[in-house]
């Protein structure tokens, strides 16, 4: 039985660059996305492809039920979860305060905080019981620096990195490893970015900074890392990652 992979935002970015590095190392790859079945349909198809192992599933994870509910089925049908992956943004636009509606504020804290708490809540007694597991949390800039207009996001990402530690106190010495990673720059990924900027502006970054400029975060680069992580041995895990370009500031020196 190959090992499972299961990733919460499997977009065409770090997401769906993930499934298909960790189809290639040999899991088996579920992945979850809210909308566009047609683009999970082509991951899909393309891991198979390549000869890899995948399967697909369309879900809005802040539905009540919907994360427990997919953890629980995912367990019994395909196989034991040695790795999952939280991948949901939680960035809802530069607010200022008073243009931040407790709604919109709510909706950070649920993808950013609360969905990754619910993971962790219904996927760690599995993984408990078999004495191993993986919870690789991608996270932003904005949960070690709060900027102005960022208020819903900044709140939602230190939660999530405070919450990655306090599972790691947790759980770490009950084999289950915790790594949170932290995305200091720009990701060439059409489905995030891209949709922020508009198919224009991403075109002129991806001229001026991408490309052959390495100025971007390449997606399956990241990937790379995530793996990486996955099979580490437990005698040097790394509980915090920090990412940029090579071109880019360090957050601290920003």
């Amino acid at each position: 039985m190959k090992p499972v992979f299961l990733v919460i935002g499997a977009g065409a970015g770090i997401g769906g660059e993930t499934a298909k590095c960790f189809a290639k190392a040999g899991y088996h790859s579920v992945l979850c996305r809210r909308s566009d079945e047609a683009g999970l349909d082509r991951l899909v198809a393309e891991i198979q492809g390549e000869g890899g192992s995948a399967s697909g599933h369309i879900l809005n994870a802040i539905e009540p039920d919907v994360i427990e509910d997919l953890v629980a089925e995912v367990e019994a049908t395909v196989g034991p979860i040695g790795t999952a992956l939280y991948n949901l943004g939680a960035q809802i636009g530069d607010r200022a305060l008073g243009a931040t509606d407790y709604k919109s504020f709510e909706m950070g804290w649920r993808l950013g905080t609360f969905g990754l708490f619910r993971l962790a809540s219904v996927l760690f007694p599995y993984m408990e019981a078999r004495g191993s597991g993986t919870l690789l949390v991608t996270s932003a800039t904005a949960a070690v620096r709060g900027n102005a207009g960022q208020h819903s996001h900044a709140a939602a990402m230190g939660g999530r990195r405070m919450l990655c530690q306090t599972l790691n106190a947790e759980f770490s010495p009950k084999g289950i490893h915790v790594a949170h990673v932290l995305i200091d720059g720009a990701v060439d990924a059409p489905d995030t970015l891209g949709k922020m900027l508009g198919p224009e502006a991403f075109s002129r970054l991806r001229e001026t900074r991408g490309n052959e400029h390495d100025g971007l975060m390449l997606p399956d680069k990241i990937a790379e890392t995530y793996l990486h992580l996955a099979q580490q041995h437990r005698s040097v895990w790394t509980h915090e990652a920090d990412l940029r370009a090579f071109s880019d500031v360090a957050w601290w020196n920003r």
